[in-house]
């Protein structure tokens, strides 16, 4: 039994996913004028490895607690519509790839899963490990977390809890994959057989040099 496992933002896809959903949803009026100014400050801490994910979580969701569920819905399935221009069909190929052996195979991404779940979908991953958002009596996300952030170290932890709902154990598999581009997932990676790092961000970059980890160019070149 084998396992892959694959981060979504800059690795399966050359964009961050909430950059993409936050110009879809102001383009609709539906955050403040000053929202993606404010989400880019939070995703340059994300690249300098000093974020604080609870925080940020707070601010990129929280936003959307004055709208009504259904709202939220029905712009999701537009937003998900729309997607299949912006993934690689690199990434897509080696998903496939995976997915044809035979592998188990799931997304593991600090992304919300309501935002994670349609590239999810674009990319042929019906497993999908993301931050869990948590929701009020009305059913309008507050900006908390359910349980802690699939981020970092807790990746791992996502990771064994899904596996261990399946009836199944880490030690079982007998070669485990994991595809991605940042720092912020050096436990993930180091917890795998086989760690591939995917147009890594350069401290990744350096740490996959100095251990001889293949480093995977997905994004398509620039112009």
């Amino acid at each position: 039994m084998e396992l892959a496992l694959f981060d979504l933002d800059h690795t399966l896809i050359p964009f961050d996913s909430g950059s993409l959903f936050a110009r879809f949803m102001s383009a609709r009026g539906a955050l403040d004028p000053g929202f993606e100014a404010q989400y880019l400050v939070h995703c340059q801490r994300y690249a300098e490895g000093r974020v604080d994910m609870v925080e940020m979580h707070r601010y990129t969701v929280g936003a959307l607690a004055r709208h009504p569920r259904e709202a939220l819905a029905r712009w999701l399935e537009e937003f998900e519509a729309q997607l299949a221009p912006h993934v690689p069909q690199a990434a897509r190929a080696l998903v496939r790839e995976h997915r044809d052996a035979g592998r188990l195979c799931a997304l593991v991404t600090a992304t919300t899963r309501f935002v994670a779940e349609p590239f999810a979908h674009a990319l042929g991953l019906t497993e999908v490990l993301a931050t869990e958002p948590a929701v009020d009596p009305e059913g309008r996300y507050t900006g908390e977390i359910v349980g802690v952030p699939c981020f970092r170290e807790h990746k791992v932890a996502h990771v064994r809890a899904w596996l261990a709902r399946r009836g199944l154990a880490w030690e079982r598999f007998t070669r485990t994959w994991f595809y991605s581009d940042s720092a912020n997932d050096l436990a993930l990676l180091e917890a795998v057989s086989d760690p591939v790092v995917v147009d890594p961000d350069p401290r990744l970059h350096a740490v996959a040099i100095e251990r001889g980890w293949p480093v995977l160019r997905l994004a398509p070149p620039e112009p």
